[in-house]
Formats: C-alpha cells, sequence, structure tokens
C-alpha cells in the first residue's frame, strides 16, 4: 500500500490558521477532491471537525486520544500506525494523509508520495507543514499557475521517494 500526503501549503510551510484553510483555490479543491476520491482518508480530529462531515466517495479515519470520540460514517483510530492499519486491512491500494500538522509531521518519515500544492501566500498562520528535504523526493509531475485577479499564483507537484 503506498502511503501519500495530499497538502496545499504557503511559502513558509503555512497550512492553517484558527482551523481554517489560508485560501480558496476552487481548482485545487478540485484536484483534492479527484486525488482522494474512493481511497481512506487518514486525518487528525481538529482536521475532521474543521470539515465538520464525512467527504462522499472516502472512507474517513479519524485519529484520536479520545476512545469515546465518534462520528457518524467514520471510523476511529488512536494513533497513525493504527489508522494505517485500518486502511491496509481493508485492501486499500493508496491511503490519503490529509492533515493537520501534527498528522503530517509523524506521517512524513512514511510517505512514499506527496500531492503538493505550493501557493503564492505568506500571512497568519498557527498551523505549519513539516520541512521539506528537497533532496528525499523526485518531482513527477508540476503544473503551475499564475495568479488571477482572484486568485494568487500556485503549483501543483506531485513527488516521490527514490
Amino acid at each position: 500500500m503506498i502511503i501519500s500526503i495530499i497538502v496545499a501549503i504557503g511559502k513558509n510551510g503555512e497550512i492553517g490558521n484558527k482551523g481554517n484553510l489560508l485560501w480558496h483555490l476552487p481548482a485545487d479543491l478540485k484536484k483534492f477532491k479527484e486525488t482522494t476520491m474512493g481511497h481512506h482518508m487518514i486525518m487528525g480530529r481538529k482536521t475532521f471537525e474543521s470539515i465538520g462531515k464525512a467527504l462522499p466517495g472516502r472512507t474517513t479515519v479519524i485519529v484520536t486520544r479520545n476512545n469515546d470520540y465518534k462520528k457518524e460514517s467514520c471510523l476511529i483510530a488512536s494513533s497513525l500506525e493504527e489508522a494505517i492499519s485500518i486502511a491496509k486491512e481493508a485492501g486499500e491500494q493508496e491511503v490519503m494523509i490529509i492533515g493537520g500538522g501534527e498528522i503530517y509531521k509523524q506521517s512524513l518519515p512514511l510517505a512514499q508520495k506527496i500531492y503538493l500544492t505550493e501557493v503564492e501566500y505568506v500571512g497568519e498562520a498557527d498551523t505549519f507543514f513539516p520541512t521539506l528535504d528537497n533532496q528525499n523526493w523526485n518531482i513527477l509531475s508540476e503544473q503551475n499557475n499564475p495568479p488571477t485577479d482572484k486568485y494568487p499564483a500556485w503549483s501543483f507537484k506531485i513527488l516521490e521517494r527514490p
């Protein structure tokens, strides 16, 4: 099973502030949906609560230390390792790690692939993606998008460990 991370980051690794996304890029949200559809998505409890519901067409696995935590249509795991095992035992071919900051930090050493959106954004944030060592990743594809009146410049890359 491939362990993949999907994340959108600002220039300084920003990924969120007060439980909210830092930008709204419809094309990136569409790419997120296409990439995660049909897969198990692993996320922390705070990330799940910022989304507010299980996303259709995907299996949601929430990592939380709260043994009493329950959410309709979601699977609960007490650790990242347990969440990955749940996906693997279900026959998943590629599990998607979707955040937040602590889950990304724990999963980065395990990840084989990253679906990375880089946004020309510098601003207030309280959640960051861990620093990527670019020497440990090959770029499989890259799509650059110029700024518009409504949106900052951004790029979408697929990275893979050599």
